[in-house]
């Protein structure tokens, strides 16, 4: 008689230490940066393969109306995680921002200077006094400005017209003759698809040091919390799960609400930012961080570098 009711004593205890772990999952809040779209694929594909769930984690994932907010928010400790980009992240430390950087998403840039294949402009010296759109002052023209200069040419050569994020539409119109801030993914598979192929320039063939494009951003009070070590290593097994499956992370990425994605630039887009993933998203290049940062500050983007380890870190 004293088995049975071990048995059933041990069952019981289990069931309970189940239901007890089943029910601890810990929520996370992790806003992106823009609407929905390929460069979030690995966050998706986690999610989906339940990566988050056996790390113990419940995510709510949240495309901003308004992309500037997501930082913010997170500095302000209303959400958890937000996906931000390098060069955003420096500005806003330097601004005073308690954030730091804890993964990376697309581990080269996406940015680049995109003109018309069938147009005049065969070299960067081409550019000279041509019209060239962009969508955000500061970065863009940066870059643009480091691009010139190493074919000796400056701002003043060329006039620059804000185009407000209708990049390859200005060129198809004839508004500009090249625009800054085009994404290589993106931009490119658009132009061709509409019949009208572009040429791109990537701003890290022209003098720009090499960095992420987009990345993982939390605020700084948090570097020790185990949920955000958790989460980069789901991330990375949703990294990995998609560079090994490709064909079936699409159909996870492009399936339930987001089946409006399943078209073909989206398709395209997918494929062309496959190979820009970070493999180890929680890794952290330090030469490549510092040497970013002075840069930024050489470019008199921001003012002062502190100490890395407040701004960008590799959890432990």
């Amino acid at each position: 008689m004293k088995k049975p009711g071990k048995v059933l004593c041990f069952v019981f205890a289990a069931l309970l230490l189940f239901s007890g772990s089943a029910g601890a999952a810990e929520k996370l809040t992790v806003l992106l940066d823009w609407f929905v779209n390929p460069d979030h694929a690995p966050i998706f594909v986690a999610q989906e393969k339940g990566f988050f769930k056996e790390k113990g984690l419940e995510l709510e994932i949240i495309a901003p109306s308004n992309p500037n907010d997501p930082p913010k928010l997170v500095a302000a400790q209303k959400a958890d995680i937000a996906v931000s980009y390098q060069h955003q992240h420096h500005m806003q430390v330097d601004q005073g921002l308690p954030l730091v950087r804890i993964a990376t998403l697309v581990a080269t840039p996406l940015n680049s200077l995109v003109v018309l294949a069938d147009g005049d402009i065969d070299s960067l010296a081409d550019l000279k006094g041509k019209t060239i759109g962009y969508s955000v002052g500061g970065f863009e023209t940066v870059l643009l400005k480091v691009m010139l200069e190493r074919v000796g040419l400056t701002l003043d050569d060329i006039k620059l017209v804000n185009v407000n994020f209708s990049l390859s539409p200005s060129l198809f119109t004839g508004q500009t003759d090249a625009v800054i801030g085009a994404f290589r993914n993106f931009e490119l598979n658009q132009m061709d698809i509409e019949k009208r192929p572009g040429k791109a320039f990537f701003v890290e063939e022209h003098g720009i040091p090499a960095y992420d494009e987009l990345i993982l951003i939390a605020h700084r009070d948090r570097i020790g919390d185990d949920a955000l070590r958790r989460f980069v290593d789901a991330l990375e097994q949703g990294v990995q799960y998609l560079i090994n499956h490709p064909e079936e992370s699409w159909a996870l990425f492009a399936s339930g609400s987001r089946k409006n994605l399943d078209d073909e630039l989206n398709r395209r887009a997918w494929r062309d930012t496959l190979p820009r993933f970070a493999l180890r998203p929680g890794a952290l290049d330090i030469n490549r961080y510092e040497n970013f940062a002075r840069f930024l500050q050489e470019q008199e983007i921001i003012e002062t570098i502190p100490p890395l380890q407040s701004w960008a870190v590799e959890l432990r």
